[in-house]
């Protein structure tokens, strides 16, 4: 007798349950829209730098198209182990202490696969990257949100992450400055998270993909605090602060036991990451330095004129001290988010996220990305305003 074939009962139930991500469904929505104004892709509008493509070209030119190390080129690997001591005050050894990966997301789904055993527990803060609490289910973990508030900047404190912690939890992710609020931590906020960490025998993962995009103040990476990296995971990469999203490169950092079972998952995964994109990340991290603090220059000035016109407009927005994203508040309209932002969408061409993707502490907020020109942020704010005038005047 012949079974009818229900393609859905053989998907894994992990996967099955989790949900799609909101940013990539809401944009489905842009698709084949014309003249819409996008302030939701969190992706640079620079053009990666001409010496680090030049770099790419002349690689392909010389037939660098081979296979790499597992671990991924020994000479990118000794430049951001040079890197990160100056610029992040940590030391790692090339050699067995970094991991290139196809990007951070690999490189974060990588530690998670490499330290979770079902039903461990891994503490994340909220509002965040989609991806945080989908890859920790992935790897048969249990995801644990603490939720940060604006009045703090959208820091988390030791004391909100004290509060979830059980006899499960084995982790902790960081990710300053954070996507999608740019909220930053200072040094005390973070010695006081080191310390707990230590006192629960955790250990930390620290994603700091925005660090080079910090306006205000000083970047610490929580690696640096003493007692701390030995026990954490530190990730980096050169999609945001060198506009180079589309060489898909990233790199992990840690203990030698943690790195070692990252690259076992990655070697029958990935393999490597692409050596074309290694040897245009070796151009960045040598070179495009000055590169980087243009574009930052270009931020600041494109979040200032932003986060003045939400405010002017009456949609609270606090100062991102990083990153390339303003967080305002919505409440006052009366609309949820994702209603906020498909009317916005459907009746001024302005696309942005809902902050509801970000995880339950983002609903009331949108997600607007600063990474487009001043003139496209300014005729964005302008229909925004309009629209949020109509809406009020509707209520």
């Amino acid at each position: 007798m012949k079974t009818t074939f229900h393609a859905e009962k053989f998907v894994a139930e992990n996967v099955r349950n989790i949900p799609r991500s909101g940013i990539r469904d809401f944009f489905e929505l842009v698709q084949g829209m014309k003249d819409v104004i996008s302030l939701g892709v969190g992706e640079p509008d620079f053009v990666t730098p001409w010496h680090i493509r030049e770099a790419a070209i002349y690689a392909l030119e010389n037939g660098r198209t081979s296979y790499t190390s597992n671990l991924g080129l020994l000479k990118l690997r000794e430049a951001i182990a040079k890197h990160l001591e100056k610029h992040f005050q940590v030391s790692y050894n090339p050699k067995n202490q970094v991991l290139i990966a196809v990007g951070v997301s690999e490189a974060m789904d990588l530690a998670f696969r490499a330290i979770i055993n079902p039903g461990d527990e891994i503490i994340y803060h909220e509002p965040c990257y989609v991806s945080y609490a989908p890859g920790i289910s992935l790897a048969h973990g249990v995801p644990v949100a603490v939720s940060c508030k604006a009045e703090n900047g959208f820091a988390v404190t030791a004391e909100a992450i004290e509060s979830v912690i059980t006899t499960r939890s084995k982790a902790l992710v960081l990710n300053f400055p954070t996507n999608p609020t740019g909220g930053t931590m200072t040094r005390a906020e973070l010695q006081k998270i080191a310390d707990l960490v230590q006192r629960h025998n955790l250990l930390l993962i620290t994603d700091e993909i925005y660090s080079e995009l910090t306006f205000e103040g000083e970047h610490v990476s929580i690696a640096s605090l003493p007692g701390m990296i030995e026990r954490t995971i530190f990730l980096h990469g050169f999609s945001k602060a060198y506009a180079m999203t589309g060489f898909r490169i990233g790199y992990a950092c840690g203990p030698t036991e943690i790195i070692e079972a990252m690259m076992k998952i990655h070697q029958y995964s990935m393999l490597c990451a692409s050596i074309i994109s290694q040897e245009a990340a070796l151009e960045a991290i040598e070179h495009g330095e000055p590169d980087t603090i243009e574009m930052r220059e270009q931020y600041r000035l494109r979040r200032n004129f932003i986060v003045n016109a939400f405010n002017e407009i009456g949609l609270k927005c606090h100062l991102p001290r990083g990153s390339f994203y303003a967080f305002p508040n919505i409440e006052s309209t009366g609309l949820t988010s994702k209603e906020f932002a498909v009317r916005l969408l459907e009746e001024e061409k302005v696309a942005c996220v809902p902050g509801g993707a970000f995880g339950p502490s983002g609903e009331g907020y949108l997600r607007c990305c600063f990474a487009t020109s001043l003139a496209k942020i300014q005729i964005a704010t302008e229909k925004m305003a309009r629209f949020v005038e109509r809406v009020r005047k509707n209520k």
